[in-house]
């Protein structure tokens, strides 16, 4: 919602990302080579990063922890010499990734579903492994060479479902190339954290977590058969798991270095859970944006997706999706004439109109190509005109009055609304004798899988249970 629209960005490549797309609406020129160019194009790169993880997660207690592990992580590292800095991204995604000058990310998604410090410890020692053997650096020339670009939704020659997806075909072409760089970092990666005394295993366990957790999404459309999933960007994760396996066991036998389990979950304790609600979050196929005053309810059967230039949407079985993004235009021109300005080709001229949505001036229109038809729907609120552009194979009648339904449903937030849009935490609680899995995950507040949920969150296997005494992440309001 920060972007007046039109470009998904470079593809950052993030090394443990669970399909997170880069959506920072940023083109990579051209630039100039040299070492002292690198370094100018860093802080740049980085208010890009920010801009598409919802910038940074406050947390001292966290911060102090993270920066704990690097140290130690440093001076077991190849290169203590070299200094890092680490940004807790304010994200549920699960990601990670390393820029050449050594600045590491990490989302408080992938912080969350970490169990213990070594588990952590296994995802930076990673990433510092990327930076060590300058993967960072070859990854950034190879992403401007490619500059993997598309527009979204401006040019009709665009595959909707391709843009909804945020460019799952650009993500493929870089997966050869980082391959076998994954494994050599995984190896490096290990081999820091044991020297710095953490359990090796630890790499393991949040491999397999992370394979468990995407079992959890929602089934997406696949486009052309590549869909933006974690197994097609990255090694297989059964893979990397035999692969970690094999590299923790040349130091150590399992059950041996510090797994500092207790210490970890004191620290995440009261730390945000899933999309922070001032960034605007989906709930079913409703998205509500406290923060602008909107909300609003996508056709049955679509998936939402909150990025950083607009909400995208796609309906599960393929064939329509949708994008709501919000430009600036002068408060006097009709949006009629908006509309059949040519900012989208296509357009029926003889199909404007106005229209009224929740009392807001409104005003639609159709256009189409050779393979999508489109709704389209330009909506004042305030200062801000919001952007409706509904996509289908085949527009029915059926789905046109869906996708009317969809746009006649925005509207402003009421006060209790606004009121009641509280971020979820994680709460760390002492397992109770009698308590039972179940019992634990019923107490979540989440909407999907809550039993899943419940032990990937934990670490927990599909036969595992929670001892009286044990200490447990939930998730709470």
């Amino acid at each position: 919602m920060r972007s007046t629209a039109a470009t998904l960005a470079l593809i950052l490549g993030g090394c443990v990302s669970e399909a997170v797309l880069d959506r920072t609406g940023s083109v990579v020129p051209d630039a100039p080579k040299g070492a002292a160019a690198q370094r100018a194009r860093l802080p740049a790169e980085h208010e890009r990063i920010l801009a598409a993880y919802h910038g940074v997660y406050d947390d001292p207690r966290l911060e102090a922890l993270v920066k704990q592990t690097v140290d130690k992580l440093v001076a077991a590292s190849e290169r203590p010499d070299q200094s890092y800095h680490v940004t807790i991204l304010n994200s549920p995604a699960i990601n990670a990734f390393a820029l050449p000058s050594g600045q590491l990310y990490a989302t408080r998604g992938l912080i969350a579903l970490a169990n213990d410090t070594s588990e952590l410890a296994s995802v930076l020692s990673h990433e510092m492994a990327h930076v060590i053997a300058q993967h960072a650096a070859i990854r950034e020339d190879r992403a401007r060479q490619v500059t993997l670009v598309t527009r979204v939704f401006d040019s009709l020659g665009t595959d909707p479902e391709m843009s909804a997806l945020a460019l799952a075909k650009s993500k493929i072409a870089l997966a050869s190339f980082s391959r076998a760089q994954e494994f050599e970092a995984d190896g490096i990666g290990v081999g820091i954290a044991a020297r710095a005394g953490y359990d090796p295993y630890g790499a393991v366990r949040f491999l397999t977590a992370m394979e468990r957790n995407a079992e959890l999404r929602p089934a997406r459309v696949q486009t052309d058969g590549h869909g933006p999933d974690f197994l097609s960007s990255h090694p297989a994760t059964p893979e990397r798991i035999r692969n970690a396996q094999s590299n923790a066991r040349a130091f150590t036998a399992p059950g041996s270095g510090e797994r500092d389990r207790a210490d970890y979950l004191a620290s995440i304790d009261g730390m945000v859970y899933g999309e922070d609600p001032s960034e605007g979050f989906a709930r079913g196929r409703r998205f509500l944006h406290p923060r602008l005053g909107f909300t609003f309810v996508a056709p049955e059967g679509f998936t939402l997706d909150n990025t950083a230039q607009a909400i995208l949407g796609v309906k599960e079985g393929g064939g329509q999706a949708l994008r709501l993004d919000v430009v600036r235009i002068p408060p006097d021109e009709p949006l009629t004439r908006y509309l059949a300005s040519g900012w989208i080709d296509g357009l029926d001229s003889d199909s404007v109109q106005d229209v009224g949505i929740s009392g807001f001036e409104a005003a639609t229109a159709t256009a189409k190509n050779d393979q999508w038809a489109f709704r389209l729907f330009a909506i004042r609120l305030g200062s801000d005109v919001y952007r409706f552009v509904f996509a289908s194979k085949a527009m029915t009648p059926e789905a046109d009055r869906a996708f009317r339904e969809s746009a006649s449903s925005f509207r402003r937030m009421s006060a209790q609304e606004s009121n009641a849009a509280k971020a979820l935490h994680l709460k760390v609680i002492t397992v109770a004798a009698g308590d039972t899995v179940e019992q634990l995950a019923s107490r979540m507040v989440v909407n999907d899988h809550p039993l899943e949920r419940f032990r990937v969150l934990n670490g927990l296997g599909p036969n595992d249970h929670p001892k009286p005494g044990d200490r447990v992440k939930t998730v709470v309001e």
